[in-house]
This record gives C-alpha cells, sequence and structure tokens, in this order.
C-alpha cells in the first residue's frame, strides 16, 4: 500500500537525518531498550496525505490531531483524566491534554460537517472521527497496541471506504518495529491512525453505523481507565514479554499512552 510504503519511507528518511541530534529520537524503556521516535511522525504525515487525497476533510482532520498529538509529546505534563485538564483550564492553565481535547474534538467537528450532508450525521460523525483517534490512544500502553487496534477495525471497512486502506497500510507498517519495542508511535501517531480511522467509518456508514460507533468511542472515553487496563493486561494477542508499569497521560484516561518509556 501506498501509505505503508510512505509511512517506511518517511521513518527511514527521519532517522537518516535526525533534525535535533538523535538523542531527541530516541527514549529508553522499561528494560533498558533504546526505542525510536521516527515512525509515529512518519506514519502521521503518510496518513494525512494519504487521506487528504480521498477526502481533504479527513486529511485535515488527521494533520490536525498528529499535531495536536506532537504537542503533547514534546510538552505533555503528568496530569491524567478529563478533571484534570479542564480544572487547570478553569484556573486559567492551557495544559497540552486540553489542546488536544478541543483541537481534536474542533477538527473533527469541522471535518464532520464536510463530510456528511445532515445535521445529525454531521454531529455524530465529528464524534466518531474524534472519538477514535482518542480510543486509539487510550489503548496505546503496550507495545503494538494501536497498530493492532487500528488494524482490528480497520480492515473489515476496507470493502467500504478507501479511508481505511489508508489507516491500515500506515498500522500495518508500524506494527513490527513497535511490537518489537524498536519504536514508539507516541501520541503525534496514534491520534492520527485514530483520527484516519474514524475518518474511514464516517465514509463508509450510513445513520445506524454512525450512531453505533459513535456511542462505542463516546463509552470508551467515559470508561477510559478500564480501556487502558484492559490493552494493558495483555488480552488482545498482541503482547510480547512480560507486563510493565503503565506509562504518562491520556488525556481521556488515568493510564498513559507513552508505552515504551519511563
Amino acid at each position: 500500500m501506498v501509505t505503508a510504503a510512505l509511512t517506511r519511507a518517511g521513518t527511514a528518511a527521519l532517522r537518516a537525518r535526525a533534525p535535533g541530534g538523535r538523542e531527541r529520537w530516541e527514549r529508553t524503556n522499561y528494560a533498558g531498550r533504546t526505542v525510536e521516535l521516527y515512525a509515529g511522525p512518519a506514519a502521521a504525515v503518510a496518513v494525512a496525505l494519504g487521506a487528504a487525497r480521498i477526502r481533504p476533510a479527513a486529511g485535515c482532520a488527521v494533520a490536525v490531531a498528529g499535531l495536536c498529538g506532537a504537542y503533547d509529546d514534546l510538552a505533555g505534563d503528568h496530569r491524567r483524566g478529563f478533571r484534570a485538564h479542564l480544572g487547570a483550564l478553569r484556573d486559567g492553565e492551557v495544559t497540552s491534554g486540553a489542546v488536544k481535547l478541543f483541537g481534536i474534538s474542533a477538527a473533527g467537528l469541522v471535518a464532520g460537517a464536510l463530510m456528511k450532508e445532515r445535521v445529525v450525521d454531521k454531529a455524530l460523525a465529528g464524534v466518531v472521527i474524534a472519538g477514535a483517534a482518542h480510543f486509539v490512544n487510550l489503548v496505546d500502553v503496550r507495545p503494538g497496541r494501536a497498530a493492532g487496534a487500528v488494524l482490528a477495525f480497520g480492515v473489515p471497512g476496507m470493502a467500504r471506504s478507501e479511508l481505511a486502506c489508508v489507516a491500515v497500510g500506515a498500522a500495518a507498517a508500524l506494527l513490527p518495529d513497535d511490537l518489537g519495542e524498536r519504536a514508539m508511535i507516541g501520541d503525534v501517531g496514534a491520534h492520527a491512525l485514530g483520527a484516519a480511522w474514524g475518518a474511514a467509518v464516517v465514509a463508509g456508514s450510513g445513520r445506524v453505523g454512525l450512531l453505533a460507533h459513535a456511542a462505542a468511542v463516546v463509552a470508551a472515553a467515559v470508561r477510559g481507565d478500564q480501556v487502558s487496563r484492559v490493552a494493558a493486561a495483555g488480552r488482545w494477542g498482541f503482547s510480547r514479554g512480560r507486563p510493565r508499569p503503565l506509562g504518562s497521560d491520556s488525556f481521556g484516561s488515568e493510564e498513559g499512552s507513552r508505552h515504551s518509556c519511563e
């Protein structure tokens, strides 16, 4: 797939150039292994370009989701959950989690409004796109969880929407290094993949499908802590090695989203 090739090429190009020095693009995980950060930004760019070619509104939503995720990767704090970030906002502090919450939600709503015709469908579509970006980040608490989720949920939709092929291609390119603990995709990769999957659902669904998916992602956001714990427990078939402590911030959950690093 084109998106898979672009993801691999982008990863290789970033690895060769390592803007800002290699130290900026490497982390040490719990087991003392060095993991690379190139794959997440590369996938976000590839997915945004691929989605924009098919549906420009979807491409914009993916790009915004990736940018918000990148900002959190760079500037994220240790506060977790909606309440903490909204509480800080009430006190006049704009946290990285609040940026993600409002930025991705706004991008999803705008994309949904452009992708659907009826008012109700526009609103549901926005919830699905933003909620899907959210969900994939919620499960990104262990290697392979985010990419594996996009593959599991995206493959069935490939016959209905070309956007699903975009998300699946990038996820397939990421999975081996992510699962092998050689790379981590961070919030930038997780949110971009999730937004692309959500846009694929929107493109391939009618009112009933939109309603079902919107209900599912809202329920996942409400139960974010439990969703992350299930993902971390190794029940999805993507596990490798022994259990690990959870990472850092995910704005819809008390669990972490940067699975590989302490």
